[in-house]
Order: structure tokens, then sequence, then C-alpha cells
């Protein structure tokens, strides 16, 4: 029986565009609700989720489930593939070898998350042009050292997969970000883009994930930009 999904999210926040990604991929239907982010939530919202963050999804099956509300990005992509095991995620017992490729999304979210993404905001909310370079370079190697490796077998996706994986599902919304915010030059140094390029297994990894129109249909390059760019602004203000 088909779901009723109600899913509470924001364009612009790479964590919700994790639970698009996903619905879009199962082919599940769902209806939206935008929060907005750039002032305090609703009473009504927090009344749904008390931290006030998206993503948050309702989900309903007629006579089973009736309006459960689950929280946090990824405990929210990992309920629907858990829920419609795909390509995306086999179900555990799936296969003799479902536990192990689990073990091994599982080993590359947490490479991604513990050793890869913190670099971001260090980069971004650097002092100069030279501190902002040095950390880029930093970031780069991390990303050689961590996640290269890891993209061996991609083919183009994740583990020799031919379509989207729960790898990308967690990692595509800041792939996607990091790449167009090191274009626009001004919160990413311009020459990340060169760094990032000269890796060819995370290069052919990016612009497959790129090319996926599940990907790329809510991502709006230009708002989340310069929204970036905006928030970061008030930051530097708020330190003076």
């Amino acid at each position: 029986m088909a779901p009723q999904i109600t899913l509470y999210t924001n364009h612009s926040c790479p964590y919700a565009h994790r639970a698009h990604i996903t619905l879009n991929e199962l082919k599940l239907p769902f209806d939206e609700v935008i929060i907005p982010l750039d002032r305090p939530r609703d009473q009504w919202y927090l009344d749904i989720n008390s931290r006030g963050l998206v993503p948050t999804i309702k989900y309903t099956v007629p006579g089973i489930l009736d309006g459960e509300i689950i929280t946090e990005s990824g405990i929210v992509a990992q309920f629907l593939c858990d829920s419609f095991p795909s390509h995306l995620l086999p179900a555990s017992k799936e296969s003799p070898t479902s536990a192990l490729k689990r073990a091994r999304v599982n080993f590359f979210v947490d490479a991604w998350t513990s050793k890869v993404s913190s670099f971001q905001i260090g980069v971004m909310l650097a002092s100069d042009a030279s501190e902002k370079e040095a950390k880029c370079k930093a970031w780069a190697a991390a990303i050689e050292k961590e996640i290269e490796p890891l993209l061996a077998d991609a083919a183009p996706f994740f583990g020799g997969s031919e379509e989207l994986t729960f790898v990308e599902v967690m990692t595509a919304p800041f792939v996607l970000r990091w790449h167009s915010f090191a274009k626009d030059g001004e919160a990413v140094p311009s020459s990340f883009v060169q760094m990032l390029d000269d890796l060819p297994n995370y290069t052919k990894w990016r612009q497959a994930i790129e090319a996926k129109e599940s990907v790329t249909k809510t991502y709006n390059e230009r708002e989340v930009v310069d929204g970036l760019k905006a928030k970061l602004k008030t930051m530097q203000a708020a330190k003076k």
C-alpha cells in the first residue's frame, strides 16, 4: 500500500535535499510544505518538530501507521530506503552480499562526515584569502586521501553501480554546493575547482551526480550561492 507522505522542507537546505533525492529515486509521491529558514519557526511547526529543523516527514500507511513524524535527514532517508529496498540500499538480507554492501556504504558516509565535510566551515570563515587558500588545500588533500580511493570502482556511482546509491543520497547535496561555491569564488576560492578536478575518480563521480535529474530537480544554484553569501555576511557582521 502506497504511503501518504508530507515533506516539510526548504529547497536551499542540503540536508532537506537528501530527502528530496530519496523520494525522487524511490518514485514516492509526497506533499510538500516549505519551511522558511530565515526567521524563527512558527509554533505550529515546532509542535511537529521541536528542533525546528528540516527535513521532517509525516508518514501514514492507512490502517497501519497514522501520521508518524520522522526527523533528521539521515534518519529520514534511511527510513525510506529501509521501507522500500531498492538500488539505493538493499535490505540487509536481500542477498548474501547485502549486509556487506550496507557496511561499505556506511563507511563511505562516515568518512565523508567525519574526515571531509568539516573543512567547509573553516574555509568559509577564514579571515583572509591566504588562509582560505591554505584551508582549501587541506580540504582537497582530505578528499584525495579519504574519498578518492573509495570511488575507484564507481561506474559511475558508488560501488560500481549504474544508479544512485545511498552514498549519493547522503553526499550529493554537498557535492553540488561545494562546486557551486568554488565556481562563484567568494565563499570558497575558485582554485578549489581545479583542486577537485585533479582527482579523476571524484570528478567523474561528481559529473555523474550533476547529470541526475533526481538530484538537481530542486537545486537552484544561484539562490543557494547568494543565500550562503548573505548568511556569511550576517555572521561576519555579528562578530564585529
